[in-house]
């Protein structure tokens, strides 16, 4: 049985997930996963005159079915209802999000928005799933009327740092790379004791430091362990920047990476793996 077999695509019926459409179902036809879509109704949305009105359960149940009736229609050409579940829930979108997925769900997916999104990820759903759930979610290129590039299985990258929690991603990457029919490549960034120097990829003659050795034979040792012989590539410079710069010389089609294992007072939502899936130019699977 494959790794992801059961995505959840939670949906708000805006353009955003209109256009994500089309990735969730070529990603679940790559995983070979069912699909099951989500909408959450939030209190927080309930007019304040209706709410004075009448009762508040009266109001929320009012809204759940019209909620139902749009979500039963919602994408079912891409989603047809007898093979793909709709669920209703009641609540804290991101709260109800993390709680669903974690009922029986192997990976969420969501889309990410062009503009806002960029500026303003931290307070998003998005974000606060991202922090609260310990599932992968795979989040879109940023799209919002636009569909974004379909998920393919030609490249996908691992971005590994030297961590404890390093043979726990590679390991992931590498299984599900495997499932999906997908090349791996892993890429990692030493930070430049400069800043202020451009990136430098470890295809260029000139990057030979001690560093950038110990570098490949830690990350060496981690393949072995996971069974994995994927190509590396390193760069040095800012480590977001370079991670970036890497990604954008490797044109792949996804971009794995690890978020905290543990919650915490910081949250799983580090701000590397924030800026990462800003600001990545591919589909980011975090894990």
């Amino acid at each position: 049985m494959g790794m992801i077999r059961s995505i959840l695509f939670p949906v708000n019926f805006s353009p955003s997930c209109i256009a994500m459409g089309a990735f969730v179902r070529r990603a679940a036809s790559i995983l070979g996963a069912r699909v099951s879509l989500l909408y959450v109704v939030d209190p927080a949305s309930y007019n304040a005159l209706e709410m004075y009105l009448r009762s508040p359960t009266d109001v929320a149940e009012d809204h759940i079915e019209a909620a139902r009736g749009r979500l039963d229609t919602f994408l079912s050409t891409e989603f047809r209802p007898s093979e793909c579940p709709r669920i209703i829930s009641n609540g804290e979108p991101a709260r109800q999000i993390a709680a669903t997925a974690a009922s029986g769900f192997d990976a969420i997916m969501m889309p990410t928005h062009a503009g806002a999104f960029r500026r303003m990820l931290l307070g998003s759903t998005t974000a606060k799933v991202l922090n609260d759930s310990d599932i992968p979610i795979i989040t879109s290129h940023h799209a919002e009327t636009i569909a974004p590039r379909p998920l393919e299985h030609r490249e996908w990258l691992c971005a590994v740092g030297l961590g404890e929690d390093s043979e726990r991603v590679l390991r992931f990457a590498h299984q599900i790379s495997m499932e999906a029919g997908a090349h791996l490549r892993i890429i990692h960034a030493i930070q430049a004791t400069d800043p202020t120097l451009p990136v430098q990829l470890d295809l260029e003659e000139a990057i030979q430091s001690e560093e950038r050795q110990q570098a490949h034979s830690r990350i060496d040792e981690l393949q072995q362990r996971v069974g994995s012989r994927a190509a590396v590539r390193i760069a040095v410079g800012p480590v977001k920047d370079a991670l970036l710069e890497a990604a954008r010389q490797s044109d792949a089609d996804a971009l794995l990476i690890g978020r905290s294992p543990r919650p915490g007072p910081e949250g799983r939502l580090r701000d590397l793996t924030y800026a990462m899936v800003r600001d990545s130019p591919f589909p980011v699977m975090s894990i």
